[in-house]
């Protein structure tokens, strides 16, 4: 390396833009022999900004400095705090040709026990969203947390023993008070979209409070859907008709052994050998008082959580002091959380896969541009399959997303056999009518430019089947293509929208909720971030103990584009 690129380093460009004689290229050099000599720390940080340079001139990334004084910053435009000195870790932009997504999955897996972990990064548009160095060490330190904690472990027989135990003998403060494994316990609620997301915001609890998470599958819906997500042990709660926590379907608000109850009845949560979290939508202030750091601190000492909740309530795990410097650690960036943990935790099943794959090759192939357009309706904003379609069409021709209808002169101006653009456009929904429509017209009318336009549906099932394993296999084969899109258009509030797009590392285009069942005077709207929203916060202000706003808490917790009462994270 030639003295010249060894002064790319920050300190050297500081320094340089100082003196003024340094404009020129006999200067530059003088200096460079100058600056050089704290060979140490120059040699360093310069190759550490070389390398950040590169990262960037190989994935077309704008590299702009963020901060002043002192705090040195580099910002990748969709990545995130390259370099930091001195206090971020190092973060990096996946090479797309890295099966591990740049660490994020773990290589010790056999590739033909999931086809689809080490290919499906093939399909999809390269991320250009940063991966924190600490976050790739967390999760390293996880796996080797679960392998030895896990079902079938002796540690597990050992924490299952002492539940037992304490059930019963009624023990408490001596239960909790033993060395061991400690768990969090999934129970799946609502869709599939919601479970995934819920199922999310629990791994990223378990990763901060050192718990092995555990899924509840609650008979076969999730049966054959995802990859186990750990090498060398499963996260499936084996079926043990003797498991000391009886009916855990059952559990809802009020339960003797929920968080809110043992609140209510001013006991010490920290002393019980399990404890129930109600995370749902119906959640009251004892229960939102899970989000409260002091609760925290007490909740350490149980060695068991069950929890159920239909919400990504990931956001407000960031809203909880004791948690915050792991967290800024794990997401320099925050608006692309669920982007790398759902691209570590569900990977289709094999299954799932030939699904995915089967469909791709008809559908995606052979396109150059890759649309999806993702569409619910909810029975609390009604909208006619007319004005919604008008919705969608009106949206996606203004955004240059789909190409506009041409006229008769038109047609016969493009009408010079040069070969067109494929775009492919893949409608997900559970209705057929809006694919239908859509084909019609470019199947009749084609497009005004140099595109051929095809669309394709793979299914409409007519209605949301959350407890069938083959409807959840289509569901999230269906997710999974829409991850693959080069754009993709959604429905407000869908959490099927917010996992497809989250995948895809994608802002997508919001379709706005119906007022008096019309369509809104602005269709659509790009998405501020790629992070799902969170639908019910607490809006809890722990100190208060009394209502507050979570939007406005902390900087990058803010209320959601399509769901103001909800919140996201933002960046």
């Amino acid at each position: 390396m030639d003295q010249l690129s060894l002064c790319r380093g920050l300190a050297a460009r500081r320094r340089w833009f100082r003196t003024a004689a340094c404009r020129g290229l006999a200067a530059r050099r003088r200096w460079c022999r100058t600056a050089a000599r704290p060979a140490a720390l120059a040699i360093t940080v310069s190759v550490v900004t070389a390398a950040v340079l590169l990262a960037a001139a190989l994935f077309g990334v704008r590299l702009t400095p963020s901060g002043s004084g002192g705090n040195n910053t580099w910002v990748l435009d969709g990545g995130r705090a390259v370099l930091k000195a001195g206090t971020a870790p190092f973060a990096t932009v996946p090479d797309p040709r890295d099966p591990t997504l740049g660490g994020l999955l773990s290589p010790d897996f056999n590739d033909s026990s999931c086809l689809s972990r080490y290919r499906v990064s093939l399909y999809r548009r390269p991320s250009l969203h940063a991966i924190s160095s600490y976050l790739v060490s967390a999760l390293r330190r996880y796996e080797s947390l679960h392998r030895q904690c896990g079902p079938g472990t002796p540690a597990y027989a050992r924490a299952v023993e002492r539940l037992r135990a304490a059930a019963a003998s009624n023990a408490s403060a001596a239960t909790s008070s033993s060395p061991g494994c400690s768990y969090l316990v999934w129970n799946p609620v609502e869709g599939l979209g919601n479970r995934i997301l819920s199922l999310t915001s629990g791994f990223l609890y378990a990763l901060l409070t050192d718990r092995v998470l555990l899924v509840h599958s609650g008979g076969d819906a999730l049966d054959d859907l995802f990859c186990e997500p750990f090498p060398g042990s499963t996260w499936i709660l084996p079926a043990d008709k003797d498991f000391p926590i009886r009916g855990m379907e059952q559990l809802n608000l009020g339960h003797h052994e929920s968080l809110g109850s043992v609140l209510r009845r001013g006991e010490d949560p920290g002393v019980a050998p399990w404890l129930y979290a109600h995370l749902v939508n119906n959640y009251d202030a004892q229960e939102k008082q899970f989000f409260c750091d002091d609760v925290q601190a007490q909740l350490r000492r149980v060695p068991w959580l069950v929890f159920h909740s239909d919400n990504y309530f990931l956001p407000a795990l960031f809203l909880i002091p004791r948690y915050e410097r792991e967290l800024a650690r794990m997401f320099p960036r925050r608006d692309s959380v669920f982007h790398h943990l759902g691209r570590y935790l569900f990977h289709p099943s094999n299954t799932v896969w030939s699904m995915v794959m089967r469909d791709h090759d008809e559908y995606f192939a052979r396109a150059d541009e890759r649309v999806g357009i993702q569409v619910r309706t909810f029975s609390w904003a009604p909208i006619s399959t007319d004005e919604l379609y008008g919705q969608i069409l009106n949206c996606s021709q203004r955004e240059d997303i789909l190409p506009a209808v041409p006229s008769v002169g038109e047609l016969a101006a493009n009408a010079d056999g040069q070969p067109a653009k494929q775009k492919a456009v893949l409608v997900v929904s559970l209705h057929g009518e809006y694919s239908e429509k859509l084909r019609d017209l470019y199947q009749k009318n084609g497009s005004t430019g140099r595109e051929a336009v095809s669309v394709y549906q793979p299914t409409h099932l007519g209605a949301q089947r959350s407890g069938e394993k083959e409807h959840n296999q289509q569901a999230f084969a269906e997710m999974v293509l829409l991850g693959f899109s080069d754009a993709v258009v959604t429905s407000a509030v869908s959490t099927f929208g917010y996992v497809g797009h989250g995948l895809a590392g994608l802002r997508p285009w919001v379709l706005g909720s119906p007022v008096d069942g019309k369509a809104p005077n602005t269709p659509c709207r790009r998405a501020t971030s790629i992070e799902p929203c969170f639908h019910s916060p607490p809006n809890y202000e722990c100190r208060a103990k009394g209502d507050g706003d979570t939007g406005r808490m902390v900087r990058h917790v803010r209320h959601c584009g399509d769901f103001p009462q909800g919140v996201q994270l933002v960046e």
